[in-house]
């Protein structure tokens, strides 16, 4: 059952500059963003630090962690981290978990010999140290003995599972309490995300989408292509896969000496699918599309050269 609770967020820059990392949240809390969502890759900032820094930073602004992989992190020193954040803000916080990018564990040490059961294992375990409880648990790849936290928080908050596979989307409905899907993320994809979680309770689903917003919507297409460049990788076939031109996806990916060249070749439709893309009133409709679809928080990616420039025009979908 998903939500109806729709908002439209907006996602922290992994590159931003420290120093401007704040501004960027009051800005976005000013323009009325309903959520930030900050991001966790390797060789970049923190979740949690991020997070906490930010939400210091603001009043009223629902902050995401998307997300922490968890073959990195043990789930009960998480689960104190995630706590911490919900006693001190409480009722604004999200927690996003999920495998992290197979080169990256690897990179690390940390991609297990099965993501899903350990997927599983870590959500369950998690959630259930949240709401207070003690965990006893032998599980595969989760042991703990006895493991409790001495001040829960009194609003755990809720944990989502940030996947994009049909498997994994199938572990998000059984024991997450929503899901995070990175970009693209069109109104086929999340209707066929949706087929795969078939979740038995409250259940939020989790947008991401790469944004410009122009007066000149021919612009605004031109502007958002190079950030396309990746999505004719294997990586991202998942989420074109529903797409009625996937296959003319992958085989213009193929004909391409690189992913530049592939993002100037994409026809205008296409990248109009790919994206929330166009003049204001056209990226609204757009995200009000993907709310139908079923999406409760659509979080918009700021793409170009200065992130407060791109902050201040996505505003203007609100």
């Amino acid at each position: 059952m998903i939500v109806d609770d729709r908002a439209t967020g907006v996602l922290l820059p992994r590159d931003l500059p420290a120093g401007r990392v704040l501004d960027f949240a009051r800005e976005a809390e000013r323009f009325g963003f309903g959520e930030l969502w900050v991001v966790e890759d390797l060789g970049f900032r923190g979740g949690f630090a991020q997070a906490g820094a930010v939400l210091a930073a603001t009043d009223r602004i629902r902050v995401g962690i998307g997300v922490l992989p968890v073959g990195a992190r043990g789930v009960a020193f998480a689960a104190m981290e995630a706590a911490t954040l919900a006693e001190l803000f409480p009722g604004r916080v999200d927690i996003g978990v999920g495998h992290g990018m197979p080169d990256w564990m690897r990179q690390v040490g940390a991609w297990p010999a099965s993501p899903l059961t350990l997927l599983e294992e870590y959500t369950v375990a998690l959630r259930a140290l949240l709401r207070g409880e003690r965990v006893d648990v032998a599980g595969r790849h989760v042991w703990l003995d006895g493991v409790r936290l001495e001040t829960p928080p009194a609003v755990p908050p809720p944990v989502l599972a940030g996947v994009r596979g049909p498997r994994s989307l199938a572990v998000a409905g059984r024991v997450a309490e929503g899901t995070v899907l990175a970009e693209p993320v069109s109104p086929e994809y999340a209707r066929t995300a949706l087929g795969s979680i078939a979740s038995h309770g409250p259940h939020r689903l989790v947008g991401y989408n790469l944004a410009v917003v122009h007066d000149d919507g021919g612009a605004a297409v031109a502007a958002v292509r190079p950030a396309l460049a990746p999505l004719g990788e294997p990586d991202w076939r998942p989420h074109l896969a529903p797409l009625p031109f996937a296959d003319e996806v992958v085989a213009l990916r193929d004909g391409c000496a690189d992913g530049a060249e592939f993002a100037r070749r994409l026809p205008a439709e296409w990248v109009r699918q790919l994206a929330v893309v166009g003049t204001p009133d056209q990226a609204r409709r757009r995200v009000d599309v993907l709310h139908e679809a079923g999406v409760t928080s659509t979080v918009l990616i700021p793409v170009g050269s200065d992130p407060f420039v791109s902050l201040a025009s996505l505003a203007r979908v609100l």
